[in-house]
């Protein structure tokens, strides 16, 4: 297959995805605890055995952390004049636009890391099932070929899960009938649940295409196991990322003495320090049970390609893997570019004077 139209793949799956989930419920958060714990059980005792999850998954957080710090110096940059003009509804459609276009290269910034370390963890588990050693190498040489989609995927997935985060913050004359905000939350979690055997396909050795169907075959014939482990999974999300946005009410008098101490604008100052909770609840998901949903989601797919009879296709010359690192070094130059010559390549005069 050519995998130039990679993107296009990721596309029609999310458009076959939304149009699958409209005869489709999703087991409750509640219900789905049960199965959740005792799916991730096995996985648990994996973990421990082979502890470089751990370090795939701290590695994860660390690109978090430092790909947010990027997103949020776009914040500072601009005056707080201009958001106070922006709060009072005059102009900023083309701030919105350059905001927009630089959170999307952090994302891709972020992704990349993300993609590979997630399929790293899927590695590890697929070299265990065929009673091969699990090391970092290894995993990572088993990877570095399906870099591309990978990295593509996960940008794509990112981009989604961004979006539907910020479409679930309260608004002002939000007129949205609830109807519609209950369908769109049930597209993105059968999205994110249908998406759970796109890296570890990717990891067996099948093609995006291939992929792609594998994932909606594991929708149609193992929905109950994948919807546990997803509504589970996000249920735990939700009560961690509830707990670090009241620590957040907590903070925010002392981010304000902060910003009139040091001029900055409010808006940077109150995302800079909202930092602190985000990444304290991170912490806890991505080193305790993001390992167990990603490894548990490679063991339902295991066990779907074993009663498939699907061949498992080792990694060619990853020459496609160094072509998708030299593309995110070229991403990692472009974004430093713009930090340091934001003022040469006219950014702060835009951004300053809310065009």
């Amino acid at each position: 297959m050519d995998e130039t139209n990679i993107r296009d793949q990721f596309t029609n799956l999310h458009q076959e995805i939304e149009n699958v989930s409209r005869d489709l419920s999703m087991p409750k958060g509640k219900e789905s605890l049960g199965g959740f714990f005792k799916e991730c059980w096995i996985s648990f005792k994996f973990v421990l055995s082979e502890k470089e999850n751990l370090f795939f998954s701290f590695l994860q957080l660390v690109a978090i952390a430092i790909g947010y710090y990027i997103w949020v110096q776009f914040l500072g940059w601009i005056p707080q004049e201009v958001w106070d003009q922006i709060g009072n509804d005059k102009g900023g459609l083309f701030l919105n636009l350059i905001f927009l276009a630089w959170s999307f290269l952090c994302v891709g910034l972020v992704a990349y890391p993300i993609g590979i370390l997630t399929a790293c963890m899927g590695a590890s588990y697929t070299l265990h099932s065929e009673q091969r050693e699990s090391t970092i190498p290894e995993c990572l040489r088993m990877v570095a070929d399906r870099s591309w989609p990978i990295w593509v995927f996960s940008w794509v997935d990112a981009w989604i899960t961004v979006n539907r985060i910020l479409d679930r913050l309260p608004k002002k004359k939000d007129r949205t009938p609830l109807s519609v905000k209950i369908f769109k939350e049930l597209v993105y979690q059968v999205w994110k649940t249908a998406t759970l055997g796109i890296i570890p396909a990717l990891v067996y050795g099948r093609t995006v295409k291939e992929a792609c169907q594998d994932s909606l075959a594991l929708l149609k014939t193992r929905l109950l196991r994948l919807g546990e482990l997803r509504a589970a999974y996000s249920l735990i999300c939700w009560i961690v990322g509830i707990g670090a946005y009241a620590s957040l009410i907590v903070l925010f008098p002392y981010i304000m003495e902060l910003q009139k101490a040091y001029q900055l604008p409010s808006i940077f100052m109150f995302y800079l320090f909202a930092s602190i909770p985000m990444l304290l609840a991170l912490a806890v998901i991505m080193l305790i049970f993001r390992p167990l949903y990603i490894i548990s989601a490679t063991r339902i797919y295991i066990n779907y390609a074993d009663e498939t009879q699907l061949e498992r296709r080792l990694p060619d010359v990853p020459s496609r893997g160094f072509a998708a690192l030299i593309g995110f070094a070229g991403l990692i130059i472009l974004v430093v570019l713009i930090m340091l010559f934001r003022d040469q390549l006219g950014i702060t005069s835009i951004l300053q004077n809310n065009l």
